[in-house]
């Protein structure tokens, strides 16, 4: 803008000039005074062209110059936005424990990192004092709030049970939830007759907590490097092999040291598929409807790839087939009009297994975390192949909520 600026001075002072020279008319466009008297037009009108043509110069260099001025300010723009991500990522300029401002980390979210980087060893005071030290009896650290969400992100990745169940936090060992095992009795009574009592009985649901535990080794040379992101690659490794281990368990543990799985849980009901061997049209339908009303609305479909592949493929008696794919990327496919969750873990087809699973998660299974990460930095197991060891353990409970929530389906002949 300033160059176009000054150049729009400089035509506007050619200009200038010229009319205090007499050479143009204010009152008669581009024609000169002496030269309306004599006539004289070629030399009126070279003057006027000569004009033209110096403003037209001025104007497209001024142009050219202005265009190149915006590129370079939005190239400029590009790099201080790529210098400022650099800074705001974690790890960047210095091993973490500069103070970032307002959109930096937060203290104790520095102090995890120069723990991971260095070791508690090489901490600063102020980076120990931010650390937020576990209770347990390794020794272990706990990941700071800014590091949760990232790694949770990343176990959902790998456990779809936890992407569709009811999940919660706790304080304690074990969760206990009131639950009722008995419900009211009406009865229609007569104006003068005695009201029958009705009672309601309640017990408990307690879900103990489980510990898992998994550990990555890490280069030194990563440790190093400031510049690289220390926490989004522990978030994923942990991330990756928690929500695999707990994915499972939820889906067929057997409450020995792991949650119990819905699968493995005798109070969930099951439908037959209608044949000895194989899934039918007929069968699907029969679990749909068998599962209340109430939990039909946000029920989810849980197989594996294997069973998916051979659903697929069942038709109505009409000919269209139960399998409806997503209208958009990020819309899942359906079964009866109810999404579909691809369950590694779910049993094959088989004789007498349950292949199939079907019903509210959200009420009908519970999640339970106690402690989302823990880790303990062991730098001396591994230090003979340049790398650092890091152990980490994480706390969850699981359970059936309300077995009547979820239903399964058996392959089995129809009675």
């Amino acid at each position: 803008m300033r160059h176009l600026t000054n150049t729009r001075s400089s035509a506007m002072t050619a200009v200038g000039a010229a009319l205090a020279l007499g050479q143009i008319d204010p009152r008669c466009g581009w024609e000169t005074r002496e030269e309306q008297g004599t006539g004289n037009d070629t030399m009126a009108s070279g003057g006027a062209d000569e004009i033209r043509a110096a403003l037209d110069e001025f104007t497209g260099a001024a142009t050219q110059r202005l265009d190149g001025t915006e590129a370079g300010v939005t190239e400029l723009r590009t790099r201080m936005d790529a210098i400022e991500r650099a800074l705001r990522r974690p790890g960047a300029g210095g091993g973490g424990t500069e103070q970032r401002g307002n959109n930096g980390p937060a203290p104790e979210t520095r102090a995890f990192e120069a723990f991971v980087r260095r070791g508690r060893e090489q901490m600063t005071a102020e980076e120990t004092r931010s650390l937020r030290v576990s209770d347990d009896t390794n020794g272990g650290v706990l990941a700071p709030a800014e590091f949760i969400p990232e790694l949770q992100r990343n176990v959902v990745l790998f456990s779809p049970v936890r992407a569709v169940a009811n999940v919660r936090g706790i304080g304690a060992g074990t969760a206990i939830l009131p639950k009722r095992t008995g419900g009211m009795t009406a009865t229609w009574t007569g104006d003068t007759e005695d009201r029958q009592e009705t009672t309601v009985s309640f017990g408990a649901a307690e879900y103990p907590v489980a510990e898992i535990t998994a550990y990555v080794d890490v280069p030194n040379a990563l440790l190093e490097d400031s510049a690289f992101d220390i926490n989004a690659l522990l978030a994923f490794e942990f991330g990756e092999e928690f929500g695999a281990k707990e994915g499972g368990a939820f889906v067929i543990g057997n409450g020995v040291k792991k949650p119990m799985g819905f699968m493995n849980d005798k109070a969930i009901l099951t439908t037959r598929s209608g044949h000895a061997s194989q899934i039918t049209a007929d069968g699907l339908i029969d679990l749909f409807y068998a599962l209340p009303s109430p939990y039909r609305a946000n029920a989810v479909w849980h197989m594996n790839s294997t069973t998916t592949a051979a659903v697929r493929k069942l038709k109505t008696a009409t000919g269209e087939y139960l399998w409806s794919d997503g209208f958009k990327a990020d819309t899942p496919p359906t079964i009866l009009g109810r999404p579909v969750c691809e369950c590694p873990d779910m049993p094959s087809i088989a004789a007498g297994a349950c292949p199939i699973a079907f019903g509210d998660f959200m009420q009908g299974y519970r999640i339970f975390d106690r402690v989302p990460l823990s880790l303990l930095r062991d730098p001396f197991t591994v230090a003979h192949k340049g790398m650092t060891r890091f152990h980490g353990r994480r706390r969850v409970a699981g359970g059936v909520g309300k077995a009547e929530a979820i239903r399964k389906l058996v392959i089995q002949a129809a009675e």
